[in-house]
Order: structure tokens, then C-alpha cells, then sequence
């Protein structure tokens, strides 16, 4: 059985009243490898991750950390950030381009500018998805 809780180990970056901010380093499959010097194709991303705590002030900055998130509050992040708009290009181009007869070229950029304008929404309503994602902090 798969753990209901996806965690990253980190590095506290800094610490301020009520929160803690980690730096988490994101690989790709192959970022693991150990071959990745001779191979080139390592790709690594450095993230910080602002984890709500009201002990932060137990934590110090150069601090090692694991941060998990709930399995389902990240599928649902997933499903918000992928999967909306892939439905939103989908259903504009369609609409576009079946319904209205739109050329295909006005169809994309319309697809497109749908896809924007979602994304913006999300932008808008990020204070209410933050609070359905909520992190655990634990110290190593």
C-alpha cells in the first residue's frame, strides 16, 4: 500500500512568524542517477515552499527538513493545474472552431487565451486553494 503523505526532504531557508519558508531541490528521474555528471542530462529545480507552522520560531534557518503534503490535496493540485486546462483548451478550441466556425488559427489563439484567462482565475482564487493544500513540517 502506497503512503497517504508525499514528502521532500529540505533545507529551512529562513524562518518568520508563522511560517517557515524551505528550500526543496525537485529532480527529475534521471537527477538521481547516478551517472548524471557523465550524462549531461541531470535537470534539478530548486523550489521554496512556504509551510504554515505556529512553532516556527523552533526552527533555524540551514535547518535539515522533510515537508509532506496529503497524497489527495496533491492529486488535487495536479488536477487544478494540469487537467483544468486541458479541459479549458479542449472545450474553447471546439467551441471555436465546431460551433462558431472559426478558422483553425483563431480557434488556437482562442484555445489559448481560454487556457490564459483560467489561469488567471486560479491566480485570483489562490488564497482559497492554499488552504485546501495544507504541508506538515517535521525536523530530521
Amino acid at each position: 500500500m502506497e503512503p497517504e503523505i508525499i514528502e521532500h526532504e529540505g533545507v529551512v531557508e529562513r524562518v518568520e512568524k508563522g511560517a517557515v519558508h524551505v528550500k526543496i531541490t525537485s529532480r527529475s528521474a534521471c537527477g538521481a542517477c547516478q551517472a548524471r555528471q557523465a550524462c549531461g542530462m541531470a535537470e534539478a529545480q530548486e523550489k521554496i515552499v512556504v509551510v504554515p507552522a505556529p512553532d516556527a520560531a523552533d526552527y533555524r534557518p540551514g535547518q535539515a527538513v522533510s515537508v509532506g503534503v496529503r497524497k489527495k490535496t496533491g492529486h488535487i493540485a495536479v488536477l487544478l493545474a494540469y487537467g483544468g486546462a486541458l479541459v479549458v483548451l479542449l472545450a474553447a478550441l471546439v467551441l471555436a472552431v465546431a460551433v462558431f466556425g472559426a478558422s483553425d488559427g483563431v480557434g488556437v489563439l482562442v484555445a489559448l487565451g481560454s487556457v490564459a484567462l483560467y489561469y488567471v482565475a486560479l491566480w485570483i482564487c489562490r488564497r482559497k486553494i492554499e488552504h485546501t493544500i495544507q504541508f506538515t513540517i517535521t525536523k530530521i
